[in-house]
């Protein structure tokens, strides 16, 4: 469900771009006001769905503020977390591009702020701006090599490597606290369905970081005590 819109401030694009390093700082002053005229500002609690897997949808979203997992929902109901969009992210995008139905589902996992943009919109400045083109086309490789690479940890690396590395990846992307507290707080089913794993597993691997004194645990929160020992697990950065 959205929530209430009432004395908001809707954010205007030119200056959302550069504050988040949206992909839309990159349109010319003309395409940034019709951005601002078309879309469609919209705000959602935790546990609300953007949009389902296999549903038709007629534009993307751009994240002002929150954030949202991207999944894919098993033959058994079970979710793999394809990734984490934060403030100045698409999503949604590739299905416009390919005129396909949406090929993932997008779940709010902290309170957010988002503009729907048409279909058309994207179309057009595809068209019309050559480098915009050129960064969004930057953009879907980029996404696509770390799918690649989702896929080869998958089938190379141990669960508890696995699990060292995303904890590494999620300090990367959201940085911690001066506590050195995650900037992201997740459920341990959450981590186990970006890591690609039982719950369970999870639960067992996060209490043996702990007695090694590479992480704290307060609730959902997860404090990184000893990242230098997270990376020699992980085997990402050596």
């Amino acid at each position: 469900m959205r929530m209430k819109q009432q004395d908001i401030h809707i954010p205007l694009c030119n200056t959302c771009a550069f504050e988040t390093g949206s992909i839309f700082k990159h349109l010319t002053r003309e395409e940034t006001d019709l951005l601002n005229y078309e879309k469609d500002f919209r705000q959602y609690k935790r546990g609300d769905v953007l949009y389902h897997e296999g549903t038709r949808i007629n534009g993307f979203y751009c994240i002002n503020k929150g954030i949202i997992k991207v999944y894919k929902t098993g033959f058994d109901g079970k979710e793999q977390i394809i990734r984490f969009a934060k403030s100045g992210d698409i999503i949604a995008y590739r299905s416009v591009l390919s005129n396909e139905v949406a090929c993932t589902s997008a779940k709010v996992i902290e309170e957010c702020q988002v503009c729907f943009i048409p279909s058309e919109i994207l179309s057009s400045f595809i068209k019309t701006n050559p480098g915009f083109a050129l960064e969004l086309m930057k953009l879907a490789c980029h996404e696509l090599g770390e799918a690649n690479s989702f896929i080869t940890d998958i089938a190379q690396k141990t669960v508890r490597e696995r699990l060292a590395e995303i904890l590494l990846l999620l300090a990367n992307d959201f940085g911690l606290d001066d506590q050195n507290y995650l900037g992201i707080s997740l459920t341990r089913e959450e981590l186990a369905n970006i890591v690609g794993t039982a719950t369970e597993s999870v639960i067992r691997l996060l209490s043996e970081f702990k007695s090694d004194m590479l992480v704290e645990l307060n609730g959902r929160k997860i404090k990184l005590v000893n990242p230098k020992g997270l990376r020699k697990i992980s085997n990402v950065f050596n």
